[in-house]
């Protein structure tokens, strides 16, 4: 019977953190030390000048049946390291949401997962309580401005600065907030998002150093005044408190992998709702330390990559060397309409017809991003033979290699076949190119995604859009990236359509500006910024015993 993924990182040993740090040439007084096991890094102290080569993980799209894309990640920095590298692996951290909702954690699985497990997936360093006190307190300073006498005429019916709590809780999606009289505040129509919906959120993980993200804090638009104009937080003075607030938050954190892989883990914006990569700061400091970095973005290559390589690497000015295409025959089983209880037995014609999703994700990469890509099949013992030679002669059709990865089962071990082809195609020269230019109107910008990385036959702008839209470019915003918030599960707004789905076109129903963050938000179909718990919500199969054992947390 297998261990269970907590099971694993409970009986496993860790070495000391400040061990850890020695494999990056790191001491002591770089780090800011949470216990034995976890570390901020001082990074304005850091001298290290390595110049890493950046792998970024992606996937198919998700599926119930999974895919393993951190435990990949995870699995391939620790074979990296067996191999001799010099490696660092860069993730995001874990909304609590998730984990006490239907997703579970985020440290990887069986023996490729990051430790302190438990620590990780609860609380951590405190990053993610720092991000929404800081979201609050504008909120709060926004609702006050009001009621000392609204001196920037803000009209209560524009405010688009919501608070938020880092759990699902649909309940709090939309409320009335001021009520009980003057004492109260202003009667209005209010809201929570998640905290890795926050805008605040995508600030810190997009910011280079405190000066950037106090000057991206005062650029966040949090409403418009009675003749239209944005008022920005930094007209409430509220930079400088936000970002005291931030201050050990943008702080990258130093953890491990079961194999003692350095792994740091910063930030944590979800892919479909947010750009869903791991902070800049932490990758650019996981570059200087390491010859061979591995980073992912969430969901399937059409949110996280699409906007790891369009925003991430835009705005910071990074350029990969090589992607990593996760899929299962599983999940494409899934994708090829098999049902959840028939994915275990071998199934050639649907996994045939499950093929195309990771096909297009290979072309997206290799021809419109202009990347070299290896898909890897994380392996299950339920895979056949003519399964897995069926994807390598589709795949070989686009030139691109199929490895198989075990790292679930055996850690680095199980990964070396994959982490040989990375290093081979680390040293390929690459023609990467974003998308689309700066210059290119919005909806050009949201057509060239749906069209090129979706499969869209066009785009449809409901009017609310298309009036945000003329608004946001007369104030000079069209210059901005495009943020696509949308299902993770299907390549159109529609997660019934699974697979390469063909014939359909994508709905944009709102368009808003994350001026600090800096790019625009284009919300598609039915997504939703504040997700909710299921019928059976795993919060209730975790437990913690009278000598603080947790169980159940996955």
């Amino acid at each position: 019977m297998h261990k269970a993924d907590i099971e694993i990182a409970q009986s496993a040993k860790m070495n000391k953190i400040v061990d850890i740090a020695k494999k990056l040439n790191l001491s002591e007084n770089d780090l800011e030390l949470y216990g034995n096991y976890k570390a901020k890094l001082n990074i304005e102290n850091l001298k290290a000048n390595k110049n890493g080569k950046l792998i970024l993980v992606t996937a198919i799209s998700p599926t119930p049946a999974g895919e393993g894309k951190t435990t990949t990640t995870v699995g391939l920095g620790d074979a990296l390291q067996k191999l001799g590298k010099s490696v660092v692996i860069a993730l995001r951290e874990p909304s609590l949401g998730p984990v006490f909702g239907v997703k579970g954690g985020a440290a990887g699985g069986g023996y490729a997962q990051v430790v302190p497990m438990e620590d990780l997936n609860l609380h951590f360093t405190g990053d993610f309580h720092a991000i929404g006190a800081a979201n609050n307190l504008l909120a709060a300073m926004l609702d006050n401005h009001i009621q000392q006498g609204n001196q920037f005429n803000i009209d209560v019916r524009r405010i688009i600065w919501r608070r938020c709590v880092d759990m699902n809780d649909r309940q709090l999606r939309t409320i009335i907030s001021g009520l009980g009289g003057k004492p109260n505040g202003m009667p209005r129509e209010d809201g929570f998002d998640i905290t890795v919906a926050s805008e605040i959120m995508a600030v810190l993980c997009l910011s280079n150093d405190i000066t950037d993200l106090k000057n991206k804090l005062a650029q966040i638009t949090i409403g418009y005044d009675t003749a239209g104009n944005p008022v920005t937080a930094g007209q409430l003075k509220a930079q400088g408190a936000l970002a005291a607030l931030l201050k050990d938050a943008i702080k990258p954190n130093l953890v491990q992998t079961l194999e003692h892989t350095p792994t740091l883990i910063h930030g944590g914006p979800f892919a479909n709702i947010a750009h869903g990569c791991n902070s800049v700061i932490a990758t650019k400091t996981a570059l200087k330390l390491g010859d061979y970095v591995v980073t992912e973005g969430g969901f399937g290559a059409d949110l996280g990559a699409e906007k790891f390589l369009n925003i991430k690497c835009r705005l910071a000015n990074l350029k990969p060397d090589a992607v990593v295409v996760v899929a299962t025959v599983r999940a494409l089983k899934h994708h090829g309409g098999a049902a959840k209880e028939n994915l275990n037995k071998e199934d050639l014609e649907k996994l045939e017809k499950g093929l195309p999703n990771l096909l297009k994700h290979i072309d997206n990469i290799t021809n419109h991003f202009g990347l070299p890509a290896v898909v890897v099949i994380n392996k299950f013992h339920t895979d056949t033979d003519a399964e897995i030679k069926i994807i390598r002669e589709k795949c070989m059709d686009y030139g691109v290699a199929v490895t198989l990865s075990d790292v679930w089962a055996k850690g680095g071990e199980g990964g070396e076949e994959m982490a040989k082809e990375v290093i081979r195609l680390c040293e390929v020269s690459n023609k990467f190119a974003f998308l689309y230019a700066d210059e290119l109107p919005l909806a050009q910008k949201i057509e060239a995604i749906a069209t090129k990385i979706y499969g869209a036959d066009g785009v449809d702008f409901l009017p609310l859009a298309a009036t945000e839209m003329k608004k946001l470019e007369a104030c000079g915003l069209g210059v901005l990236p495009v943020c696509m918030a949308k299902t993770q599960y299907s390549f159109s707004d529609d997660q019934r359509k699974l697979g390469a789905p063909k014939n359909f076109r994508v709905t944009v129903k709102n368009i808003k500006a994350s001026t600090g963050a800096g790019f625009v938000v284009a919300y598609l179909g039915d997504i939703m910024t504040m997700p909710g718990l299921p019928k059976i919500p795993a919060a209730e199969n975790i437990d913690v015993d009278a000598d603080g054992k947790i169980t159940g947390l996955f």
